[in-house]
């Protein structure tokens, strides 16, 4: 049998977690290499030819640019190494969301890209680590992933990179998908896909370019005009709005939003609900908005930024691209 060639990115995370005590909660994100996390997969049974990089080693709260860049750069090369079959990215899971979703946005769909964490430390009781990462080889080996933009394996479930977020602090089954709950079911042993591939040919959405800073308004009830101002007093090229219900807030925030969309900001209504569309409302043309869609504000975060760093500020083409995702 011919074992499918993997390229393992490693960032840490609780995947690669270790508390000192199986009993223990506390523990430590990022303390196990990849070399040896590779070489305990292989004694397990986990069948494939394995080549490992550790990018960084960190709990994933502390993701930023440099090590996207670093992510970004080593997957878009393996694309074009017909030496590697599909890629992992062993991952926190406090931003794989967010992770998974910029590289979707920035990367073509040719090869399995699947992003893999876990939510107990390697040395607890029940550790769902290598159960996970054995299913991450099972679809990143199969080569109708491909098509399918960035993948996330989590619990027997694979998750496409925009309807995938994090909705559990603590319970193995953490991962949960809006609209599409999840587009796959994966074991050791079986990989079973709900669909066909939905991005067969596609090229990237968008050029991986440094992001601006794009801050999320969190809107609460009673908030005021000088608390939304305080927060967005730096001007920045875009907004992204953490609103009540279907991204509605208080009309005094709603008025400092249209002062700063009247200068050039990009200004995108999200939802702090757990989940739901976001459509236009009347209102948007006049007040320079975009509406998210499904992307909740996280999300949107990211694409918003990735808009601007692309040159893309009018909102009429910005929510063609929040009503593509």
């Amino acid at each position: 049998m011919t074992l499918p060639r993997i390229l393992v990115l490693a960032t840490g995370g609780t995947i690669a977690g270790q508390a000192g005590d199986a009993m223990r909660a506390d523990y430590r994100p990022g303390q196990i290499g990849i070399e040896d996390y590779l070489k305990q997969a292989s004694g397990l049974g986990v069948a494939a030819d394995f080549t490992g990089r550790q990018i960084a080693n960190i709990g994933s709260e502390d993701i930023d640019a440099s090590i996207w860049s670093r992510l970004h750069a080593e997957i878009d090369l393996a694309m074009r190494d017909d030496g590697v079959d599909g890629i992992i990215v062993t991952h926190g899971t406090d931003t794989a969301e967010e992770t998974a979703f910029l590289l979707d946005l920035t990367l073509p769909s040719t090869k399995p890209v699947v992003l893999v964490g876990a939510m107990r430390p390697a040395d607890a009781v029940g550790y769902d680590g290598m159960r996970n990462f054995a299913n991450a080889v099972r679809v990143a080996g199969d080569p109708d992933a491909a098509g399918r933009g960035v993948l996330v394996v989590m619990g027997d479930r694979v998750h496409s990179a925009r309807d995938v977020r994090k909705a559990q602090t603590r319970a193995t089954e953490a991962f949960r998908g809006f609209p599409r709950e999840s587009v796959a079911i994966v074991t050791p042993s079986r990989l079973d896909w709900f669909g066909a591939p939905w991005r067969v040919g596609d090229a990237a959405s968008l050029r991986f370019l440094p992001l601006p800073d794009v801050p999320i308004l969190a809107v609460y009830a009673g908030m005021t005009a000088a608390a939304a101002a305080r927060q967005l007093s730096d001007d920045p090229p875009g907004i992204v709005v953490s609103g009540l219900g279907e991204g509605n807030m208080p009309d005094p925030v709603r008025q400092i939003l249209v002062q700063h969309a009247r200068r050039g900001c990009l200004v995108v209504r999200a939802s702090r609900t757990d989940e739901g569309l976001v459509d236009r409302e009347p209102q948007d043309d006049a007040n320079g908005f975009v509406a998210s869609r499904a992307l909740a504000p996280p999300k949107a975060r990211l694409l918003t930024a990735l808009l601007i760093a692309n040159g893309i500020t009018e909102p009429a083409e910005a929510q063609r691209h929040f009503d593509g995702r």
